[in-house]
């Protein structure tokens, strides 16, 4: 793994987006968004072998999902000493979706995809761009280096909220358990600098 953090940041923010360590439903590929899944023992290792990369930092604040697949990685990470719980970093919620792969939801809605599909009795793309941009907003004007455990789809819809205020740029951001992704800034600009860094020892 490569991360590295910028040279100078110049006062502006940096966010490093790291997500969980493999769990049950992601190997399976269910979409798990309120389910409390815990990390297999490969994500335990992944989560581990975050520690002496995010050592090698200083971070200002750390903030964590509250679910307990983002809270273990952290502290597995090194970080769980410093960490504050952030309600805005969990997963979409997947409403009646929860826990079935997207092969299995298009057998009784064709073509379905979260990214421009409805989410009966769940989060609609609206509402968690909504969710996304206020963090983006609180966060970009906190100067220093800010540590963020949280989910796939919601790391996607930040991102993608970072550098172009739409979540429906995060279709296009794959991003793999236990890896870390760097947003900043270049000059006054908002600006993806890593994306989906994995440790050289992770399949």
């Amino acid at each position: 793994m490569n991360a590295t953090a910028s040279d100078e940041p110049n006062g502006h923010a940096e966010l490093w987006l790291i997500r969980h360590g493999e769990t049950p439903w992601s190997l399976s590929r269910q979409h798990t968004g309120r389910t409390d899944v815990p990390l297999t023992e490969r994500g335990r290792e992944q989560a581990r072998m975050l520690a002496p990369i995010l050592a090698q930092e200083h971070f200002d604040r750390v903030l964590t999902s509250p679910m307990s697949r983002a809270i273990e990685t952290c502290r597995l990470a090194g970080l769980g000493d410093h960490a504050e719980e952030e309600p805005e970093l969990r997963e979409w919620d997947y409403g009646i979706y929860e826990g079935r792969t997207t092969d299995e939801i298009r057998e009784s809605a064709p073509g379905w995809s979260v990214w421009d599909s409805p989410m009966p009795e769940g989060e609609s793309i609206g509402e968690i761009e909504a969710r996304a941009r206020n963090l983006v907003q609180r966060l970009a004007a906190l100067p220093g280096r800010t540590a963020l455990f949280s989910h796939a789809h919601f790391l996607r819809v930040f991102a993608g909220c970072w550098i172009g205020d739409s979540a429906a740029l995060g279709a296009h951001l794959l991003l793999d358990t236990a890896t870390v992704s760097i947003l900043g800034f270049e000059r006054e600009n908002r600006a993806i600098r890593q994306w989906n860094v994995r440790h050289p020892d992770v399949a």
